[in-house]
């Protein structure tokens, strides 16, 4: 005899929400569904899920409501009419949205007595349930540990932290990575392909290159944390001059090099800061330009 899954509803269907209720029903929970337009819940209540006729109906289901709609605007629409049912029940959002609307959405679940996580989803909609996949959330640690088998079950849970709009802040700084590095592959593979050499064949080299980029990344932590960047393994200086052997190969090959000569410009900011001695790690201080004008304003 398997251990009984505890009852979990899921409120909005678009393909991310799906692939949450889907996983779920794989997985074994009761899985409660409801969303504004009724037909897309049809797959899933084929495939054992129960269609809840209204929002209400679907937050009384379960103990644990899982809410993964367009946006906070969405979320409030369809919570907001029920929102003395969900004193007692523990709400995870999984809504895109700014740390600013978490926190907001932190205080409106709390005056309405529910318990309150918010999250952000790593992943696109298929790798949804893999383990490899982070679901980072941020806010009630009691909701996570009472409801560990129904997230697990989405994917790898990790908290950050009980400040609610965390989740939200990783997400972005995450995708903002994600960008900046695929167009930077992206950027590279346009370069080689002047050549004939085929993105299959760049992107092994690529990949493992990326291996030694995140120890760079390790090294330079520390170095931010501690504002100290000594240049003992390449400076600014080097960096710069560097750059330019990118910037004329891809100029000569016809490529847009709208980034590079970004890069290329931030590293010699960085430079007139003072910093050509220093490791790359220095770039932060030319990016936190203003920080402290922006926090005071807050």
């Amino acid at each position: 005899m398997g251990t009984e899954r505890a009852a979990v509803t899921v409120i909005g269907l678009g393909q991310m929400g799906s692939a949450l209720a889907a996983t779920l029903v794989e997985r074994g929970h009761p899985t409660t569904v409801w969303n504004r337009s009724a037909d897309k819940a049809r797959p899933l209540v084929d495939r054992g899920a129960r269609q809840a006729a209204t929002p209400e109906e679907a937050v009384a289901a379960s103990p644990l409501i899982i809410v993964c709609v367009l946006d906070h605007d969405a979320l409030h629409a369809t919570l907001d009419p029920v929102a003395d049912s969900l004193a007692g029940k523990s709400l995870v959002n999984l809504t895109s949205g700014s740390p600013e609307q978490a926190r907001e959405a932190a205080e409106w679940a709390r005056s309405h007595a529910a318990d309150y996580l918010d999250g952000a989803i790593m992943t696109t909609p298929p790798g949804v349930g893999s383990p490899e996949m982070m679901f980072l959330y941020s806010g009630s640690r009691t909701v996570l540990d009472a409801h560990r088998p129904a997230l697990e079950a989405l994917g790898d849970p990790l908290h950050l932290g009980a400040e609610p709009g965390l989740a939200s802040l990783y997400d972005a700084a995450l995708l903002g990575l994600m960008w900046s590095t695929m167009t930077g592959w992206l950027h590279g593979t346009a370069l080689v392909g002047v050549e004939r050499i085929e993105a299959t064949a760049f992107t092994p080299v690529a990949v493992r290159w990326l291996s030694a980029v995140t120890g760079f990344m390790t090294t330079y932590a520390a170095q931010v944390d501690a504002g100290h960047y000594p240049g003992d393994d390449a400076t600014v200086d080097v960096q710069i001059a560097t750059i330019d052997h990118l910037i004329h190969a891809a100029a000569a090959r016809g490529l847009d090099n709208a980034l590079p000569e970004l890069l290329k410009a931030t590293m010699e900011r960085t430079r007139d800061a003072g910093h050509g001695s220093s490791s790359y790690a220095s770039v932060i201080e030319v990016l936190r330009k203003g920080e402290g004008e922006r926090a005071g304003a807050a």
